[in-house]
């Protein structure tokens, strides 16, 4: 079967057997299919979509394309969390630690961040010492004795997604539902998981913009582990502001030290808790939900989850006394306050303003080979439905450099929308999906 021909049968909707997935896919990952071609399938199935028998042989073949993480040393269940990304999403750095602590063993493969929405490494490595970049063998010895690790996802797993992947980064087809959710399953079922939960993010500083495409995306997600044999669950979690009130690696670490000690924000915590609970309900340690979500309540208020943190921080290099001294941490040079225009209510934080501005001034990566500035970012102090008098403080912009302010400060102005009226309350977990 020639590639045109199976170019041409995909952009008229056909569907293509598992054979002539791997076909594609093994041929471009050796060279023997060229960009151009390639693009052009990519395209198709922007238009055209693919069926759940399509999306599983994608993902199994770019799992196999590789090598792959036993973790079967490892004695107990194992299960990782992923978020789709959003802005001042720090979720991994509380869930992880709560359910580690409660005894679920939990090999987190983690990722950088591109654009605003940022990445858990790149907040771990705003702790001075800490390393990302663990062999193998270490990342298994840590899993062994505390139960956590934070690794990075190497280029030696799933190398058939990272090349794709930057083929779909510059061909727009990027936005692709069953493309995201093969490309993230595959880096995930590569190492050796039993479970996963996945926070896919909706709303203005999400991937995903409606809830109807984040659900098809959780589904397909969710489909992909149940025919693999893995255990899946999605909460489908509403981005239309910040999560929490800090957006910034070093200030996002603070304030996950914070919420680790039970004085984080409401939105923060709950959700961090109810992924927690997942995970330890899919980690086998108790028969139900209900009891996961006592038990990751009670790891929080006992501060294990805090001194589990604190553990991880220390066997991965870095100085846990950033927990407690945040003057340990990189720390801006300067800041500027916003205020607000009039008294009223907060009716919107618009997350994806927040989020460029945050990139402006260096939080954020606008290509993967941006450095970033650890030290800035911005800090909400009023939330959505919160009342406001007329100059107000509304946040604060932290930065190192004279550079973007200005128009970093613009954009976060138009971010916070002032009303008359108190907004409706919005649900912060809006669906769970498998």
């Amino acid at each position: 079967m020639r590639t045109v021909d199976l170019i041409h049968r995909k952009r008229e909707g056909e569907e293509l057997s598992p054979e002539e997935i791997t076909l594609l896919v093994n041929g471009y990952t050796r060279g023997e299919i060229p960009d151009y071609q390639m693009s052009s399938f990519l395209m198709a199935v922007c238009w055209q979509g693919m069926t759940d028998r399509e999306v599983s042989a994608l993902t199994e073949c770019m799992l196999l394309s590789g090598e792959r993480v036993d973790l079967s040393a490892v004695p107990g269940t194992k299960v990782d969390k992923h978020s789709t990304g959003g802005v001042g999403d720090k979720t991994s750095l509380i869930a992880a630690p709560l359910a580690a602590s409660a005894g679920a063993v939990v090999p987190m493969i983690s990722g950088r961040g591109l654009g605003y929405t940022g990445g858990t490494l790149d907040k771990l490595e705003a702790i001075p010492g800490f390393q990302t970049n663990l062999t193998i063998e270490a990342f298994l010895s840590q899993l062994q004795q505390h139960k956590l690790a934070f690794i990075g996802q190497t280029a030696q797993v799933a190398p058939a997604d990272g090349k794709l992947y930057a083929l779909r980064d510059s061909t727009a087809t990027v936005e692709s539902i069953p493309l995201i959710a093969s490309s993230i399953m595959a880096k995930k079922l590569a190492v050796g998981l039993d479970a996963i939960v996945l926070d896919v993010k909706v709303g203005s500083g999400a991937f995903m913009k409606r809830q109807i495409d984040a659900r098809r995306l959780a589904q397909m997600m969710v489909g992909i582990g149940r025919r693999m044999d893995k255990k899946v669950q999605a909460l489908i979690t509403d981005m239309n502001q910040p999560l929490g009130f800090a957006i910034g690696n070093a200030l996002e670490i603070m304030e996950v030290s914070q919420t680790l000690q039970n004085a984080g924000p409401v939105d923060l915590t709950r959700l961090s808790l109810e992924l927690a609970a997942r995970m330890i309900h899919l980690g086998k340690v108790t028969d139900t939900i209900e009891e996961a979500r006592e038990v990751a309540q009670a790891r929080l208020l006992d501060g294990s989850g805090y001194r589990k943190f604190k553990e991880v921080i220390a066997a991965q290099g870095g100085n846990p006394q950033v927990m407690d001294r945040f003057e340990l941490l990189p720390n801006a040079t300067g800041m500027r306050e916003i205020y607000s225009p009039r008294a009223g209510y907060v009716s919107a934080v618009e997350a994806e303003l927040i989020g460029q501005a945050s990139t402006m001034i260096g939080a954020g990566r606008d290509l993967k080979e941006d450095a970033i500035d650890p030290a800035v970012g911005v800090i909400l102090e009023v939330k959505t439905g919160q009342k406001v008098e007329s100059g107000g403080v509304l946040c604060r912009i932290y930065y190192t450099g004279e550079d973007h302010v200005d128009e970093a400060a613009e954009l976060v102005e138009d971010a916070f929308r002032i009303s008359q009226q108190a907004p409706e309350d919005r649900e912060l977990i809006l669906e769970v999906v498998g």
